[in-house]
């Protein structure tokens, strides 16, 4: 549970609603999947300009999940309504296609 608190330390600092954040892990088959809901006026702050910001998130997350021998992922819905249907991870892919 070391990852969802550092990831959750992170994005609490980044957001301007620290106290709507919310982290759920699930383990699969693919490893560790920590699914990041925040309000939707925090959303630009969390992925960053072209994406760095989450990018860079990422990177250290999975620094944190080597040294754990597990693959984390990190997901994040595009809105509370759409919550695991549509990411936006897929949204920016379909936007660069």
């Amino acid at each position: 549970m070391e990852d969802v608190q550092v990831l959750e330390t992170i994005i609490k600092s980044i957001v301007s609603k620290p106290e709507l954040v919310k982290i759920e892990r699930t383990i699969d088959e693919r490893g560790v999947l920590l699914v990041v809901n925040v309000d939707p006026s925090d959303m630009g702050h969390l992925i960053g300009k072209k994406g760095a910001t989450i990018q860079s998130i990422r990177t250290i997350m999975r620094i944190i999940g080597a040294r754990n021998q597990s693959r984390i992922n990190i997901k994040i819905p595009a809105s509370e309504g759409e919550r695991g249907d549509v990411s936006i991870d897929q949204r920016i892919d379909d936007l660069a296609s």
